[in-house]
């Protein structure tokens, strides 16, 4: 039978989690950039959280150039600000998806507005802690972070346990870092929500690579190629994934072919959208004062043919029918034979669920020599990027490689999609 591993009491603790899914670190850049705008709650943030320019705007292999952070703050802050606008406007209790590490919540908070701040684990627990010391004390009550994987509904569905009536899910930054299997279950996940409660879903992201072309042609002219191939490096250095590979994000190459593409795939999952033209919503913007008057007037007409999505339900039914929600939980057991570690997964491996599993690699290695892995995949109903992540950070300390056993269908497409099959055994 072999040595049996124990993992009930395995500790999961803030390495683990930033070695599952780094993407996080790109929340901390936009933080920094809000800060260095002028924007108080941020600075009082950024300086809790003690963050500098060089670990939040560099990355291995990029420095970023003095134009490359003047044009990403001032996306961002169009695009923050919009939202926020967008967001209250609405009416509906806002749900920021993720929420990352921006004072939306102090904000919101202070103009006596509920806020629901979802993102992965790492970054509600740091955020809770330090966003909310900055609350007003009154308003605390206010304020909810909840920790989600965005494409598990159960995840989803407790955090916004206690909301009475429509919702306003933003995402901003999310959909960049995703695959079509992650895009999808995320717009089946958000359709659910709004069939339940009713509001809408909006969108920065679509079109987010039109509005950077546009920002950096404004502000630096026919280096705007070179500045952007910098700044793409420089986000999947970060995130430690690819950036911009899924249907749902267009091409400012092919804008009229990706838009009907992305409204097609949103289709799909039963969602219907309507562009919203940035510039009819947009603030005046403290970044733009930085720049000459005609670098600020180009960005204020280019806003003018970009736009956020408002998506809501509608248009045709899913192709494939959606997950119970009680779909059976995560499990984990394993055990060891002959430097080889063989694990048994049931339910997910997600954003919520993969730190367990390498938790449980990290404590078998300490005890045992563990020269290969094998994986019964039998019962595992899905894997997201952060759960190829554990198992391609198994593969590369284990000279016997990893091997997964009788995956069904989704999984083996996942892994298909997303290349992992090149250095991971299915058996």
């Amino acid at each position: 039978m072999g040595d049996t591993v124990d993992w009930g009491e395995l500790e999961v603790d803030s390495d683990l989690l930033e070695k599952v899914n780094p993407v996080f670190q790109t929340a901390k850049m936009t933080l920094f950039q809000l800060a260095a705008n002028g924007d108080a709650d941020a600075l009082a943030l950024a300086k809790a959280m003690g963050l500098t320019r060089e670990a939040t705007q560099d990355s291995a292999n990029t420095t970023a150039s003095p134009e490359q952070v003047l044009g990403g703050t001032v996306m961002l802050e169009s695009r923050y600000r919009t939202m926020a606008r967008l967001a209250e406007g609405s009416g509906y209790t806002p749900v920021d998806l993720p929420c990352g590490y921006t004072p939306r919540g102090i904000a919101f908070a202070r103009k006596g507005l509920p806020y629901y701040g979802l993102d992965l684990p790492v970054v509600i627990r740091e955020i809770s802690e330090q966003a909310g010391a900055l609350v007003p004390t009154e308003a605390r009550e206010l304020v909810h972070y909840r920790e989600v994987d965005a494409t598990n509904y159960a995840s989803l569905e407790k955090a916004l346990e206690g909301i009475e009536g429509e919702v306003c899910i933003t995402t901003e930054g999310l959909l960049m870092y995703f695959t079509d299997s992650e895009a999808g279950a995320l717009c089946d996940n958000v359709r659910r929500i709004l069939d339940e409660k009713g509001g809408c879903w909006y969108v920065a992201d679509m079109e987010s690579p039109l509005q950077y072309v546009i920002t950096m042609r404004a502000l630096v002219g026919d280096r705007f190629a070179e500045v952007m191939r910098n700044a793409k490096q420089q986000a999947a250095d970060k995130s430690d994934v690819a950036v911009g590979g899924n249907s749902l994000i267009t091409s400012p190459a092919d804008m009229e072919g990706s838009t009907r593409r992305a409204m097609a795939f949103l289709a799909e999952h039963g969602l219907v959208a309507e562009r919203v033209t940035v510039a009819d919503h947009m603030p005046e913007l403290d970044s733009l004062s930085r720049v000459s008057p005609e670098q600020a007037l180009a960005v204020r007409e280019g806003m003018g043919r970009c736009a956020f999505w408002k998506v809501v339900p509608g248009g045709r039914s899913p192709a494939v029918e959606l997950p119970a929600p009680e779909a059976e939980g995560f499990a984990i057991s394993a055990s060891m034979r002959d430097r080889a570690l063989s694990v048994s997964l049931t339910g997910r491996l997600d954003t919520i669920t993969a730190p367990t599993l390498l938790a449980l690699f990290e404590a078998a290695r300490e005890e045992h020599p563990v020269e290969a892995v094998v994986v019964d995949c039998s019962r595992l109903e899905y894997v997201s990027s952060a759960g190829l992540r554990v198992l391609v950070i198994m593969r590369k300390a284990c000279p016997g490689g990893v091997t997964l056993s009788s995956p069904n269908g989704l999984v083996r497409e996942i892994i298909g999609q997303t290349g992992f099959a090149k250095v991971l055994s299915i058996a």
